[in-house]
């Protein structure tokens, strides 16, 4: 377990609520997309199972991927998902001051801790809405990273105010993996080359249900893809992956993710709407929520989630994020059906919490 001084669990994931005894749980901790991976998509990886006594050959992909952003090759880095590409940047890279926006994913703050960094961090406040001020980003920070949307906020940062983050000598790295849960993939800055030290991390594991598969993606200037490969192992993406990353960076796929997207959106108004009913119990939703996922904090939220998870139902606890407390919870969005059930046992749990 990788903590903080101040006890966050950073190695703490969705995943951890629903191993073991968790299998049986309806699973609003992962924010992996329930209906995934699509048979057409599972049958081009198991197509690929032909192909395994052959060394992985990632160049087609590499070459997609770069046609879906309209960049060059050489500005693709193919990843073991968007985690690798943390511990790629804080191995890879020579970095005197790395600064991380809090509260947001807690892997780039371990790989960095992992490999020797003192890290220093940027809490985005409550009271602001979670909202990023790039005034508030140490000048000398030579590396900065955040989320957006954000994890676990659900916040979207304009794509401008993240620009304003870079600086010469700057490495700006923004995790996009839940980018193309966006309609419109809004505010997305990957594919832009005019921001001076932009890395842009993509994962396929969120909306395609990969996460067991591990694949993403790195976009950078070719000089840091060039560092971040020799950090590399050989090999570090399977055929399988590879074959799914081909096959999501077709037109068809990414018009099926944008569908998906807009999917989301109204199941996270439903969501939404619905929570908004728990205020006179104290229940405030992180607004506007603009990923697959809302943030929410609830008074007693720890014995909630227990009562919860007797009801039937796994939510992802929010203390583990630095910047956040107890009283903490983020949901993911399911399905209408699944959302009123799950809001039914709220209902249950915030009574039972009350007694």
């Amino acid at each position: 377990m990788r903590t903080d001084r101040a006890g966050h669990d950073l190695r703490h994931h969705g995943d951890a609520e629903v191993r073991d005894d968790g299998a049986r749980l309806t699973d609003l901790a992962v924010n992996v997309r329930a209906d995934t991976p699509p048979l057409w998509l599972r049958e081009r990886i198991a197509g690929s199972l032909a192909g395994l006594a052959a060394y992985p050959d990632g160049r087609a992909a590499r070459a997609a991927v770069a046609a879906r952003h309209e960049v060059p090759v050489e500005r693709v880095l193919l990843t073991a998902g968007a985690a690798e590409a943390f511990v790629l940047l804080a191995r890879g890279l020579t970095i005197r001051h790395p600064v991380v926006v809090q509260p947001q994913f807690t892997e780039p703050e371990a790989a960095l801790r992992d490999a020797g960094h003192t890290v220093d961090r940027v809490l985005l406040r409550e009271e602001d809405g979670f909202r990023l001020d790039p005034a508030a980003v140490p000048e000398d920070a030579d590396l900065v990273v955040v989320g957006n949307p954000t994890n676990p906020t659900s916040v979207l940062h304009p794509a401008a105010t993240i620009a304003e983050l870079a600086r010469p000598g700057r490495t700006l790295v923004v995790d996009e993996a839940f980018l193309d849960a966006v309609p419109g993939e809004r505010e997305a800055l990957a594919g832009r080359t005019d921001v001076p030290g932009l890395v842009v991390l993509r994962s396929l594991t969120k909306t395609w249900g990969l996460a067991g598969l591990r694949i993403g993606y790195v976009l950078a200037a070719p000089e840091t893809i060039t560092a971040l490969e020799r950090a590399q192992p050989l090999w570090p993406v399977s055929t399988p992956a590879l074959a799914a990353a081909l096959a999501c960076m077709e037109p068809r796929a990414v018009a099926e993710a944008a569908h998906a997207a807009h999917r989301v959106a109204t199941d996270r108004a439903h969501l939404v709407a619905g929570l908004r009913e728990f205020a006179s119990d104290g229940l405030r939703v992180v607004e506007p929520a603009q990923g697959p996922f809302v943030l929410v904090r609830l008074p007693r939220a720890a014995v909630v989630r227990r009562h919860l998870r007797d009801l039937g139902f796994a939510v992802r606890r929010g203390d583990t994020f630095p910047g956040l407390g107890e009283e903490w919870l983020r949901l993911a969005v399911r399905d209408r059906a699944t959302v009123n059930s799950f809001l039914q046992a709220l209902d249950q749990a915030v009574t039972l919490a009350r007694h």
